[in-house]
């Protein structure tokens, strides 16, 4: 019978996973968007979001998912996600 800590493993992987895939999502589009797009849209350049994102991936994958570290880069991921990345899509579809 599992215990309550394979439980615990199994859930903390889940989570682990999915913030995995947030932040490379929000990593990846980062990239496709040019750094005349930030400049247009009124966010902070290109450079910072990508390699703030891209260090988040990498943490993601080194660090346990729920530490302080981790949890930062995840914010930033979700702020990008909310705020940045319409701003950037609604330039293009103009």
């Amino acid at each position: 019978m599992p215990t309550v800590f394979q439980y615990q493993d199994a859930v903390m992987l889940v989570i682990g996973l999915v913030l995995l895939a947030v932040k490379l999502f929000a990593f990846a589009s980062s990239l496709l968007f040019t750094g005349e797009s930030y400049r247009a849209a009124g966010k902070a350049s290109k450079l910072p979001w990508a390699a703030g994102l891209g260090v988040g991936v990498v943490l993601q994958v080194l660090l346990p998912p729920l530490n302080i570290i981790s949890i930062v880069f995840t914010v930033a991921a979700f702020v990008f996600l909310a705020d940045v990345r319409p701003a950037l899509s609604s330039l293009r579809r103009r």
